[in-house]
């Protein structure tokens, strides 16, 4: 099982990096996740992440696109959904309910190829 090492402490993830254990998640291991995506952290990647996890801990599921889009847009006052979309994607070019399950310490969405 892949892992690395973070603050002295071993942190095992799945073989696409995602958290085994996500009680091991904070937030100094959310920037160093984002930095392994080519991500630097601003403030609207904050508020989404911290609106998945909030999500995740209501439902035990990650949100879908759909949702991850309609919350942006309430966020960010973005009525046009492809504008909430394309918004979405350059905070998480690589696929955004991917990229932002993983830095936010949850596991892989279902349905996600």
């Amino acid at each position: 099982m892949p892992s690395f090492e973070f603050s002295g402490k071993v942190i095992e993830t799945d073989d696409e990096g995602y958290l085994q254990n996500l009680d091991n998640w904070n937030k100094e291991i959310a920037v160093y996740l984002a930095n392994e995506e080519n991500i630097e952290l601003t403030e609207r990647h904050w508020e989404l992440i911290n609106w998945v996890r909030d999500y995740f801990m209501k439902f035990q599921v990650a949100p879908a696109i759909k949702s991850l889009v309609k919350e942006v847009g309430k966020l960010e006052n973005i009525e046009d959904k492809k504008e909430a979309n394309k918004f979405v994607y350059e905070l998480f070019p690589e696929g955004p309910a991917k990229q932002l399950a993983k830095i936010a310490g949850l596991p892989k969405p279902t349905g996600c190829v």
